[in-house]
């Protein structure tokens, strides 16, 4: 029955409930809700069941007041069961429709909501120019973002949307053209750093066979590993400079930076205090260090503190981080691959030998063979961190892990990051976002597609069905898609520098293209959780 109908049927149905309410105070006319529902509607308000006041007294009743009046009195619900008890006899403006819709026909309906047209930015506004329609992830975050939108853009292919993909790979070439490379964020404050370098990975999503588009892109993702790799001119006398790091055997890999060292526009309240804490420490260095947290898309989490409970010992430029070098090597390998379609064999075979460079770097370094996983490298202390978190799985996304390295891996995820709602982002819990016990969407989509690609595939279809789990809990609790999730309690995620946003472009896209991989899935009202004890 639509909504419509049963609009329609509850409105009949609250004629009988009225009359009664007559008979029982004949002096009132047209009762109101207190009047009806007596006690019932007392506990409802005095409870706050609703944050709203208004919102129960709009309620329509699916049956006869007296009959719900006489269940109430038989069982007396209070708390989370009198919502329950409410949402079961009313239907209330806002609450019903609540997670009605399968998760797939809700995010088709919010790729709509969250495009945007081309930007002509008005003068004195942060906006930058965009040339062609694009997805935001929704909430607070009202322009392009870099990493986010490659998750976005999995799901828009998947749901038909292909206009789009290649409407916002123009963008970001667009970008690299105007900027040298893709900020963080469509906005000036974000143009001294960029994101996790997935422009390479978006280009496979493209079905566009135009060898003039081809060649335009190339030339762009060419530009984006000059920007990545402009430090090498000046990493000669030192251990790191910009965003290129040489390591002990002279081998080059790469750490996230920013080419500025102020408190960030958008959070400088927040930096100024960090950085006060940090004191003696140079309070450039502090936000320098904070930066370079926003650019890795991680910001913040114990992976880039010294003292994991403590911001202020945010050491990021320090780190040589393994999902970067692995982003990084899949780019290398894509121009490659590039220039040997266009016939351009000496770029080919450029690009070709620094990806083999860069994997011997990742192999030698970031991956741990006595502690069976990979690991950011420290430069300040010429070691591995401690740090266990989901980065590990990159190198397998990327393609770059042996057989004995993933089964390894894989190992190391069963036993230390499946939670009871998917893959944590790490096992401390600091009350940083990044942190557990939140879980994201593109991390979930890395270690899925990274597990089933080399031969994992039970485990990466369990991660996957954990997700949807706590993703479809959250859903038929507040209706919306969210930008992050508390895995363990399988509710809303928290910590970090504002409240939980909706939207959510990277969480809509994953959700999407995991249906689309396990249809079996998609025709389940409730995601179970599978068993895994025999993986």
């Amino acid at each position: 029955m639509n909504m419509l109908s049963r609009i329609a049927m509850t409105a009949s149905l609250s004629l009988p409930a009225m009359a009664a309410a007559q008979v029982a105070s004949p002096t009132i006319a047209n009762p109101s809700p207190a009047d009806i529902y007596g006690g019932l509607f007392d506990a409802v308000q005095q409870q706050r069941v609703f944050a709203d006041g208004k919102t129960f007294v709009d309620a329509l009743p699916k049956r006869e007041a007296a009959a719900i009046l006489a269940d109430y009195a038989r069982t007396r619900p209070q708390g989370a069961a009198l919502k329950a008890f409410v949402l079961a006899n009313f239907i209330v403006p806002g609450e019903n429709d609540r997670g009605t819709s399968d998760l797939r026909t809700h995010v088709r309906t919010l790729w709509p909501q969250l495009v945007r047209q081309p930007v002509v930015p008005v003068a004195g506004s942060s906006a930058l120019p965009l040339p062609a329609p694009y997805v935001v992830p929704g909430g607070r975050f009202r322009e392009i973002y870099y990493w986010d939108s490659y998750f976005t853009m999995l799901g828009l292919k998947a749901d038909g949307q292909q206009p789009l993909v290649e409407s916002m790979l123009d963008d970001f070439t667009s970008l690299i053209e105007r900027y040298g490379h893709i900020p963080n964020g469509t906005r000036t404050y974000y143009l001294s750093r960029s994101q996790p370098p997935f422009f390479a990975l978006m280009l496979d999503l493209s079905e566009n066979k135009d060898p003039a588009v081809a060649a335009r892109r190339l030339k762009a993702l060419r530009g984006e590993h000059d920007y990545w790799m402009k430090g090498v001119g000046c990493v000669t006398a030192r251990a790191a400079c910009l965003r290129v790091v040489r390591m002990p055997d002279g081998s080059l890999l790469n750490r996230y930076y920013d080419d500025r060292d102020t408190p960030r526009d958008e959070s400088y309240a927040e930096d100024v205090a960090t950085a006060a804490k940090a004191a003696p420490r140079a309070a450039a260095d502090t936000q320098r260090a904070l930066r370079a947290g926003a650019e890795s898309g991680w910001d913040f989490s114990s992976r880039w503190l010294r003292d994991p409970q403590s911001l202020a010992t945010i050491h990021t430029t320090d780190i040589v981080p393994v999902d970067l070098n692995s982003l990084l090597f899949a780019m290398e390998r894509r121009i490659a691959d590039g220039c040997s379609a266009a016939a351009d064999v000496a770029c080919g075979t450029r690009y070709a030998g620094l990806a083999t460079q860069r994997k011997a770097a990742i192999d030698r370094y970031l991956w741990q063979a006595t502690i069976a996983r990979y690991a950011d490298w420290d430069l300040s202390t010429a070691r591995p961190t401690n740090s266990v978190n989901a980065a590990i799985l990159f190198p397998l996304f990327v393609g770059i892990a042996s057989p004995a390295q993933v089964k390894a891996v894989a190992a190391t995820t069963r036993n230390a990051l499946l939670a009871t709602g998917g893959l944590r982002t790490t096992t401390l819990s600091t009350g940083l976002q990044w942190d557990e016990p939140n879980g994201w969407a593109p991390l979930q989509w890395v270690a899925i597609a990274g597990l089933a690609a080399n031969g994992e595939a039970m485990l990466a279809k369990e991660i996957a069905m954990r997700w949807l789990g706590t993703v479809q809990a959250a859903y038929e609790d507040t209706g919306k898609m969210l930008e992050k999730y508390n895995i363990e309690a399988r509710t809303p995620g928290g910590g970090g520098e504002y409240p939980v946003q909706d939207g959510f472009g990277w969480t809509n896209g994953v959700t999407s293209v995991i249906l689309d991989r396990y249809p079996d899935l998609r025709a389940r009202p409730k995601i179970e959780f599978g068993d895994f004890s025999g993986l």
